[in-house]
């Protein structure tokens, strides 16, 4: 298959077991794992340049896919449920550790990565090229893991992952592909030991929430890069005006989040009109310290900022970073709440309306730092999109480029011209 222009062929597919005996059990899996919003796939392509010069040490004759599917089986070990498939029991979602092993998918693409820009966007080869195709006679959403490898004729090559979200949040798909990626440049183990242990997550008593609301919505593509000098001046006056200090990431949520209101055209008549920005904290500073270092499964609480349409709008920037700032205040607090049951409606289960941003951070997951032996990634390009979801997801431009890039499908078509104007005046101030 393959673009006209670049086609890429798949030549071999198959599944890729435990490299060793693994044990044989039903895991359970904590009440966040089983929030039924998880039930879905995450892909993401990892572009790396393979360049001799890239920090690699491997051997001319070792390829990037016979190492990554050796060093799979190893770390599927470690890992085993990965290797196994998701089941129904007493009516929740577990997994079976059946040793029946991760799918996975070698190709070849007849281009160089410079040909195609390094796959910047616009991406000139079609994402579901260098994705792998599903396993046949397995439902996509009951196998945790499916891997493509695709090598390019000068020596570079794409790492198209698929994952179920279901047995590990960000951080902990970050930790699992890091695990391969020691293997690959052989190192005896991990250098992170994985913990299951979903029993450390708090499973309060059941709260009550309505079905959730999905909303198709005929959402538009758009990414910016902001460079540091950008985020640098809004951080220093963040510290000028409250004395504190902010990160990036909050910039970024609260730049795009204001572009998207004015965006929206909220202000004529209705600019009290609630608007709302979440994201999904990382929680495992909040588990017990032995438990922490290695955990993988999901430990994250939805954080969400909301004010009113016309005070995001007409803001300085500094105050929505205020307001972004507040709300992640609040989360050992809230997270505190939740376990103990003290909330009328369940905060895991959320509302998607066209009024709601979700926002999700790709640069600290630990992706840019997988190295297999020929170097980290040139970028990584998440597809974290969903029809009912208005998402921002915060990432890193291509190296050498520093900065932040914020990928979005947040804005229908009436809306693009106005919300790509605000984010690029913003880009170019």
């Amino acid at each position: 298959m393959g673009s006209i222009g670049f086609p890429v062929t798949r030549t071999s597919s198959s599944l890729v077991a435990p490299s060793s005996a693994t044990p044989r059990e039903t895991l359970r899996l904590s009440v966040i794992d089983r929030v039924a919003g998880l039930r879905h796939l995450v892909r993401s392509l990892h572009v790396f340049d393979g360049r001799a010069d890239a920090g690699g040490d491997k051997a001319e004759e070792e390829t990037p896919a016979r190492t990554l599917r050796e060093a799979l089986g190893k770390a599927l070990v470690d890992y085993h449920p990965f290797a196994g498939r998701f089941v129904e029991e007493d009516g929740e979602v577990r997994v079976a550790c059946t040793a029946e092993g991760a799918w996975f998918v070698e190709a070849a693409a007849a281009c160089s990565l410079e040909e195609v820009k390094h796959l910047d966007h616009p991406m000139l080869i079609p994402k579901e090229d260098l994705l792998p195709e599903p396993a046949p006679g397995v439902d996509p959403l009951d196998m945790p893991l499916m891997m493509q490898v695709t090598e390019f004729t000068c020596g570079g090559f794409v790492v198209g992952l698929i994952s179920v979200h279901t047995i590990a949040d960000g951080l902990g798909a970050g930790q699992f592909i890091n695990a391969v990626a020691d293997y690959a440049r052989g190192l005896p183990k991990p250098r992170v030991s994985p913990v299951w242990a979903r029993d450390v997550i708090p499973d309060p008593p059941k709260m009550p929430a309505p079905p959730p609301r999905l909303e198709l919505l005929d959402l538009r593509y758009f990414t910016v890069d902001l460079t540091p000098d950008h985020i640098a001046k809004v951080k220093s006056r963040f510290l000028e005006a409250t004395g504190g200090r902010c990160s990036a990431f909050d910039v970024c949520v609260a730049k795009t989040w204001q572009a998207r209101t004015r965006a929206l055209g909220l202000l004529d008549g209705d600019g009290d009109r609630p608007v709302h920005v979440c994201f999904f904290a990382n929680t495992r500073h909040l588990l017990p310290a032995a438990a922490a270092a290695g955990f993988y499964g999901n430990c994250f609480y939805p954080v969400q900022a909301t004010r009113g349409a016309g005070e995001v709008a007409r803001a300085d920037v500094v105050e929505v970073v205020r307001a972004v700032r507040d709300a992640k205040a609040r989360l050992a607090g809230d997270f505190a709440r939740w376990a103990s049951g003290g909330f009328d409606r369940d905060p895991y289960e959320l509302t998607f309306t066209y009024d709601s941003l979700f926002v999700s951070d790709w640069t600290r997951l630990g992706f840019l730092e997988a190295d297999y032996g020929w170097g980290t990634p040139a970028h990584v390009v998440p597809f974290s999109y969903h029809p009912f979801m208005a998402v921002a997801v915060i990432g890193a431009p291509p190296a050498p480029k520093a900065g932040a890039r914020v990928m979005t499908m947040c804005v229908e078509e009436r809306h693009l011209p106005e919300f790509q104007d605000q984010m690029n005046a913003f880009a170019d101030q």
